[in-house]
């Protein structure tokens, strides 16, 4: 079928965060959901069990395990059993859950900011060290640099917690990248946190490769978080799950969880096995419905506000935004915020490198993205 993504769907009055966290007069760009509609099968599939009526105890079934690792043998030739899959009610509850399990407080932490703020702040709101060695910016992309890296762990660095893809900057890292990064953990004795949320979301000519896949010593010391919010638009409905293919690793994870983590609800594991047996014709759809509002972006911030560099994205539907040159007073957030009223992600947010500026959401109606673009147009303007 063929999937409007033009429409524009009222969302104020269904208590979405996204657009109820500001004033009814500002145009949310900002937390990573899309504005689309979901695929027509997780909505069949929704109703069909709300027809039920029993909304009982649950458990993931047989058929959800399968249909995921499925999913990894096709994409990307990864074999694991079904007992390696360890769901979870989001992906920020496992990046908590990792350092808690596998270290202790005043232990380290080794981040790559600018990097998304669940990486930066909940550890040490918890009592643990951030390591935080920043992605080098060259020109329009961002390159690690490996010798930082490195020197910034000490003996109490427990834990390496990864994007990829990258939030905000949009990296998808490459397989050298990623072995080079496996290496200095492994050397460490760094246990590696995967967090690949994002990696179905990726640009023509490029190649998601989980951290995992690079061999079995890698994957001896590596947790990988996945989940279908991202790519079917199904956050809401928190169902993810951790692959643990190292068993004294999974029942450490699990030990710790017990009587704490919830349970996925009932309504995240159908929709989650509905997204994947059926919905791949709407994120088809979606992807190339993304990547035109992309390319639209660019260019008009070429044509209307060129002092904004736009980073080069190789995946996410996250622009990050160079608003240095801008010469505006404050940081880029609170003016759009205050003088275009449109809400961005604060740069500062994201830590090292965030300071002048911002990250859009693009996975929206054109019609959206472009009123929010001609306000912040307006804005600028009147500097």
């Amino acid at each position: 079928m063929h999937y409007d993504f033009d429409r524009v769907t009222e969302r104020r009055e269904t208590d979405s965060m996204k657009w109820r966290f500001y004033g009814d007069d500002v145009l949310p760009l900002w937390v990573a959901d899309m504005d689309f509609v979901s695929a027509e099968p997780v909505i069949r599939a929704l109703h069909g069990r709300v027809e039920h009526g029993i909304f009982g105890y649950t458990r993931p079934t047989p058929a959800l395990r399968q249909a995921i690792q499925e999913r990894l043998r096709r994409l990307y030739q990864w074999e694991i059993k079904q007992e390696d899959i360890v769901f979870l009610p989001g992906l920020v509850v496992a990046l908590n859950v990792v350092y808690h399990a596998f270290s202790g407080p005043g232990d380290g932490v080794l981040v790559q900011p600018p990097v998304y703020h669940h990486f930066l702040k909940d550890p040490v709101k918890h009592g643990w060290v951030i390591h935080d060695p920043p992605l080098v910016r060259k020109a329009d992309t961002y390159e690690i640099d490996f010798d930082t890296f490195e020197k910034s762990i000490t003996p109490r660095t427990k834990v390496f917690l990864l994007c990829n893809p990258h939030n905000p900057v949009g990296r998808v890292f490459t397989r050298s990248e990623l072995k080079r990064l496996a290496e200095i953990c492994l050397r460490h004795h760094v246990l590696i946190c995967s967090d690949e949320i994002h990696c179905d979301l990726l640009f023509p000519g490029y190649r998601h490769i989980p951290m995992a896949t690079l061999g079995p010593e890698v994957n001896d010391q590596t947790v990988t978080l996945m989940a279908p919010s991202k790519t079917f638009n199904l956050a809401g409905l928190h169902c993810g799950f951790a692959i643990i293919q190292n068993p004294k690793l999974r029942t450490r994870w699990e030990s710790f969880a017990q009587g704490l983590i919830p349970s996925v609800n009932i309504l995240g594991h159908v929709a989650a096995l509905a997204a994947f047996r059926e919905g791949q014709e709407w994120f088809d759809q979606v992807l190339i419905y993304m990547k035109s509002n992309h390319d639209f972006l660019v260019q008009y911030l070429k044509e209307k506000i060129p002092p904004i560099r736009m980073t080069k994205m190789e995946g996410t539907y996250l622009a990050w935004l160079d608003c240095r040159d801008l010469g505006i007073p404050g940081s880029p957030f609170q003016f759009f915020l205050k003088e275009a009223k449109v809400a961005l992600n604060d740069g500062t947010d994201f830590g090292k490198g965030g300071e002048g500026f911002a990250r859009l959401n693009f996975a929206c109606p054109r019609k959206t993205l472009t009123e929010a673009l001609d306000r912040m147009t307006s804005a600028v303007k009147k500097l």
